[in-house]
């Protein structure tokens, strides 16, 4: 396979050869108007899409793979299926389900590398819960982390908890040295707590500034506390519903690009149409005429995003000052980064998970292309 499109790092037109699954050969090629070519996106936070939840007590490999494919039309390469709050069962079989979806599909295991679980060890109170189920909020345990873990197959790559329990920094410590990325988010912590949970190895922020209360104290206050821990990487959505424009830019300035990375936070019902949804996981929800989805009878507590990580690539560069290779680094080499896999770059050797795309005046980023280990998945690089 060969193909001309511009490099997001350089602006420069390539000439791009692809054999077995990877990168064979760049050379300089005519610019006339070309896509951009990048790494693909790697989403570290999807819930589900097109009416299917991962906490899904009816959840199949072959549902598991429909959401995996559908993450190509939005140039993911790869990406963490997410399972959030909610009982015992539920989680467990969501990991065995995705366990085994891994084992006995190609198309999930080349998509998937790992499992993110946010939850159940979040906050009680309205607001930093979110939309998590009040009865599912429960402190950290390590035993029961460890079965679900155990019925992951050992593919849970990040965690995301509050550090408000006290049973939260040896539960970190614990998390971190089994290779357990942990992420702080749905959290009330105190700024001593916040400090405890980084110095015993808490390493992220999960879509910081969400999943809070609507008022808090001016300051101190959790956002200030992991805005200002250089130690801590933030998640962001960046879709213009969970954060506005002006507090994307401060926390991209706070924290700089390089403790940044995108996220989508896709929920089950993602892609749908809009109107009132019953019966999910997290009880009932409403998608809006705008795309937002939020806790049905209110406006205030979102309930995840609706709009892909393309929103978001598009969105960064237009809040905030940073340029196309850094915003596609935040999006791809970051996040893999993160969850410890060789990150794709655009050099001879790399594993060919590339996107083509346009950024356009407006909307998000136009996917002409997705390749997933040498592979068009999706579009035309032609």
């Amino acid at each position: 396979m060969q193909f001309v499109a511009k490099r997001y790092d350089t602006g420069e037109a390539a000439s791009i050869s692809i054999s077995e699954g990877r990168i064979a050969s760049i050379s300089a090629a005519e610019d006339v108007d070309l896509p951009w070519i990048a790494p693909g996106f790697v989403d570290l936070q999807v819930n589900g899409y097109g009416g299917q939840e991962f906490n899904d007590l009816e959840l199949t490999s072959e549902k598991v793979e429909i959401v995996s494919k559908a993450m190509d039309a939005d140039g993911v390469t790869s990406y963490l299926p997410t399972a959030t709050t909610h009982g015992f069962e539920m989680l467990s079989h969501t990991m065995r389900t995705l366990a085994a979806a891994c084992d006995a599909s190609r198309e999930v295991a080349r998509r998937v590398p790992g499992f993110h679980l946010e939850g159940p060890y979040m906050s009680k109170e309205d607001g930093p819960r979110g939309a998590h189920p009040l009865e599912h909020c429960r402190a950290p345990d390590w035993e029961e982390f460890q079965r679900l873990q155990e019925a992951a197959g050992g593919h849970i790559r990040i965690v995301t908890l509050s550090p408000e329990y006290a049973e939260a920094p040896a539960f970190i410590r614990r998390s971190v040295d089994s290779g357990v990325l942990v992420a702080i988010g749905h959290t009330a912590a105190t700024s001593d707590q916040i400090k405890a949970a980084v110095d015993a190895g808490a390493s992220m922020s999960t879509h910081l500034g969400n999943g809070a209360h609507g008022q808090i104290r001016r300051h101190p206050n959790y956002i200030w506390d992991q805005l200002a821990d250089d130690r801590l990487v933030a998640s962001l959505i960046v879709d213009t519903h969970h954060l506005p424009p002006a507090v994307v830019k401060c926390f991209v300035r706070g924290k700089t690009p390089r403790r940044c990375v995108l996220v989508s936070d896709l929920v089950g019902m993602a892609g749908m149409p809009s109107g009132e949804y019953t019966n999910t996981s997290i009880g009932n929800i409403e998608i809006l005429e705008d795309g937002r989805i939020v806790v049905a009878g209110q406006r205030q507590y979102m309930a995840g995003a609706g709009l892909p990580i393309t929103h978001g690539v598009a969105n960064m560069m237009r809040f905030t000052d940073v340029d196309l290779k850094t915003t596609i680094d935040m999006a791809s080499i970051r996040p893999a980064e993160l969850i410890g896999e060789t990150p794709v770059r655009l050099e001879i050797g790399a594993v060919a998970d590339l996107v083509l795309f346009d950024i356009p005046g407006s909307g998000p980023a136009h996917v002409r292309c997705t390749i997933n280990a040498g592979e068009v998945v999706y579009g035309s690089p032609t």
